[in-house]
């Protein structure tokens, strides 16, 4: 019997210095070979699109699935979905908003582990939602923040962020008036945002003395957060899939401008397993899109610690297929 698992059941049980160990774990068996990340499927519908994903990590033994999709006005919804691999059996249903959110934060969290920066550590953050959130707890868990600056466009939520996170975590998180104010004069810098446009919101003329830039908000090709000059800048570009500049529309721009060359670019499991080693100096760019095979990492270890409560509502047995069917994919769009 598959379990459902509900945001509230998901809420509180992971910590993101957990999310972090799991996906460092899942980034040693990728880059071992033992795992596999299909292409993405995108397709558009009036009124919205959808978006859907799949892994497996064979060293774990467990495939999942992850399918959102966006309806115009009432925003974005994830469905995350778990199997045991030696017999297909779906053992669980989780909502993904929440996983969305850890895994990304916790992607970018994995890599700071990596990136030496010396003393206390200011952050310029971008963005002022739940991935914002998350990031600024990523970089919470590894380093020792002495402040943070943050801008939105809107006055409300970069000021009800600021007021927030300042008590959460007992540092000064300072609401500023510009992205370049956010930008200037932080060692690291992130971009998590819901932009949409073509026009960046982070240039690389703003991050002199920047160790670390985590852009992780645009994951679609008409979307470009960070500009070509922050790629060329970099000492060392990380993405967190060999897909990204198929998918990232700032990715995507900065490698058709040549910023990007082969020599300077890694993958984040290459960094964990000490196969490319980042730079003892300089800026290292992360470019961030998110797998399903990161999806996988978390929805295993929520499924180890909830999936045996019997106060959770359970999922009748699907049947099982009679013909195996072969997946279909398309180009993202």
């Amino acid at each position: 019997m598959a379990v459902m698992l509900g945001s509230g059941a998901l809420e509180g049980v992971l910590g993101m210095r957990d999310a972090i160990d799991l996906l460092e774990a899942m980034s040693r068996n990728e880059a071992a070979g033992k795992t596999f990340v299909s292409p993405r499927l995108n397709t558009a519908f009036e009124g919205g699109w959808m978006r859907m994903m799949f892994a497996t990590d064979y060293a774990a033994g467990y495939a999942a699935t992850k399918v959102f999709h966006l309806r115009e006005g009432h925003g974005v919804r994830y469905v995350v979905s778990l199997y045991r691999l030696s017999d297909g059996e779906l053992l669980a249903v989780l909502d993904g908003r929440l996983i969305t959110d850890l895994r990304t934060g916790a992607a970018s969290g994995v890599l700071a582990r990596q990136v030496a920066i010396a003393g206390r550590v200011s952050v310029g953050l971008v963005g002022s939602g739940h991935q914002a959130r998350m990031q600024l707890d990523s970089l919470a868990s590894v380093y020792p923040l002495a402040s943070v600056s943050v801008f939105s466009r809107s006055s409300e939520n970069r000021e009800r962020f600021a007021r927030d996170n300042s008590a959460r975590l007992g540092i000064p998180v300072t609401p500023v008036f510009s992205a370049e104010a956010a930008c200037r004069g932080h060692s690291v810098v992130v971009a998590a945002t819901s932009h949409r446009g073509s026009e960046p919101l982070v240039r690389g003329e703003w991050l002199e003395g920047c160790r670390l830039l985590c852009a992780v908000g645009s994951t679609r090709p008409e979307s470009v957060e960070v500009d070509a000059r922050c790629f060329a800048d970099a000492a060392l570009v990380v993405v967190d899939s060999p897909r990204a500049a198929d998918e990232a529309g700032d990715l995507q721009r900065a490698v058709q401008a040549g910023a990007v060359s082969e020599t300077k670019q890694a993958t984040l499991a290459h960094i964990v397993a000490a196969v490319v080693k980042p730079p003892a100096s300089g800026l290292v760019a992360f470019k961030s899109v998110g797998t399903a095979l990161q999806d996988l990492a978390l929805a295993v270890r929520y499924h180890q610690l909830l999936g045996s409560r019997t106060d959770l509502p359970s999922a009748p047995d699907l049947p099982s297929l009679k013909e195996p069917v072969s997946p279909v994919f398309s180009k993202s769009i």
